[in-house]
């Protein structure tokens, strides 16, 4: 393989600064470089200028199995970018009389999975869209379905939320949403290459998901729509869709105002509105979206009213490492929402150090792990070594399904944090995620120890002693 080339500092700078033009084709060298340096599979961008698509492009691959490549016509997971289609069509029908952002869901439609609680009962489509629903971002698996908070208080994300006020839409326009989002979004804004289920048709354009060492998963193919992560589309598209929204096309100029006006905070800096969240960046107020599917990352922008905004989509688990260069190389700006979500970045050193430690887990050839751990903390700044270092790349194995190695880096982290709850807790659920129950309950009694505190630590020895108790009967 040859050696990749980089391009010269210079010209990143330029891009990254966002003080002078640059022209397409360095732009793409630019993209292009980023791609290969943060291991990235695939990307698919797309740059809209005066409400109209100015620069589209694709990086990288659609699959590193079969090594074709991302073109202006690769279909992605949108993740939760699918949530900012189900709000528009909501608000649609809040325009149109059949909807109110302040009345009960319950009132339009019954919904079992929250049957049992009365509080759920107060939920409306304003706390949905600007996530104060007091609903979980998921339930456990093979859980039920709990409020985590009270509704309308705080700002909590939640993909249950949109799931519920998905079948209220449903039930208020007696057909299922895939059809509806065709009808009031694709088919008008001319996205032919978006469903919110699975389409045949797409085979020949999709990319497939990569977990963080490039393998490729295989693929999700949904037959139903779920409001909240279901969408597939191609980053033109997406594009499309977003200068409508900033054009206020389809609304009134009163819900088009709405929505991009605070509904609730969300932190300092960041707020939500209507399905859409609220920064602002040194160009202006920006509306935001992210999506983070297995296998896919996404994010979009864009200024509402002024006719200006940027997508791009990730066939990779990698997709948000290189998120703080790619907003700055496409709208020329930092953007808030970049620390608020907090990714972790490939240029910071502590990632740089877990992913060495990764790539000596796949040597068997190699020196082994711990050398290779010992010899990166003579060749890297002390700042780089703590405990997140490990444990972020533990998580990032179990993620991607690999137990075994996730294992082997939070023992590492153990032995350097030996007084530290927080690596036996992480060793715990990685031995309890393994089906070793023992040695999990074992480590999360030495968190528990170590931090008397540690509720999860708690919860989880309580489950694991009462499964173990079930298992010797």
């Amino acid at each position: 393989m040859s050696p990749r080339r980089f391009l010269p500092a210079f010209l990143i700078a330029i891009l990254l600064l966002g003080g002078t033009r640059t022209s397409a084709q360095e732009r793409d060298a630019v993209l292009r470089d980023l791609v290969a340096e943060a291991d990235i599979a695939g990307l698919g961008v797309a740059v809209i200028e005066n409400g109209k698509l100015a620069y589209v492009q694709g990086f990288g691959l659609r699959s590193t199995a079969t090594n074709p490549p991302v073109d202006t016509s690769t279909v992605f997971e949108a993740a939760s970018l699918t949530k900012p289609i189900m709000a528009y069509i909501a608000l649609q029908l809040v325009d149109e009389g059949l909807l109110n952002l302040d009345r009960p869901l319950s009132e339009y439609t019954t919904y079992p999975d929250l049957g049992h609680s009365d509080r759920a009962a107060a939920i409306t489509a304003r706390m949905v869209l600007s996530h104060t629903s007091g609903l979980p971002n998921w339930r456990p698996s093979g859980g039920r379905l709990d409020l985590a908070r009270a509704p309308g208080q705080t700002f909590g994300y939640s993909g249950e939320g949109f799931v519920y006020l998905q079948r209220a839409v449903e039930t208020i326009l007696a057909r299922p949403l895939h059809a509806a989002a065709q009808d009031r979004v694709f088919d008008p804004m001319g996205m032919a290459q978006s469903s919110l289920i699975w389409e045949p048709r797409f085979g020949e354009f999709v990319a497939v998901g990569h977990g963080p060492t490039g393998h490729p998963f295989d693929k999700f193919t949904p037959s139903e729509a779920n409001a909240a992560y279901s969408l597939h589309t191609t980053a033109a598209d997406y594009a499309r869709f977003l200068a409508h929204v900033l054009a206020g096309e389809g609304l009134s100029a009163e819900m088009a105002q709405e929505m991009a006006s605070p509904q609730a905070d969300a932190d300092e800096g960041i707020e939500w509105g209507l399905g859409w969240g609220i920064e602002q960046t040194s160009r202006g107020k920006a509306i935001w979206h992210w999506g983070d599917n297995r296998g896919y990352k996404a994010f979009v922008a864009g200024y509402p009213g002024a006719g200006r905004g940027f997508v791009y989509f990730a066939n990779s688990d990698n997709g948000m490492l290189a998120l703080h260069r790619l907003v700055r190389i496409l709208d020329g700006t930092d953007h808030p929402a970049v620390p608020w979500l907090n990714y972790q970045r490939f240029d910071d050193p502590a990632f740089r150090v877990g992913r060495r430690v990764q790539l000596a887990l796949a040597d068997s050839t190699g020196p082994g792990v711990r050398q290779v751990y010992r010899e990166l903390k003579q060749e890297f700044d002390r700042d780089a070594f703590t405990e997140d270092t490990l444990n972020d790349l533990g998580y990032r194995l179990l993620r991607a399904g690999d137990a075994d190695a996730a294992i082997a880096v939070f023992e590492l982290n153990v032995s350097e944090y030996p007084d530290a709850s927080n690596p036996y807790d992480s060793l715990g659920e990685a031995y309890m995620l393994a089906g070793q129950l023992e040695k999990a309950l074992l480590n999360y009694r030495v968190s528990v120890e170590l931090d008397p505190g540690n509720t999860n630590g708690l919860a989880m020895i309580s489950r694991l002693e009462t499964q173990l108790r079930m298992d010797s009967n």
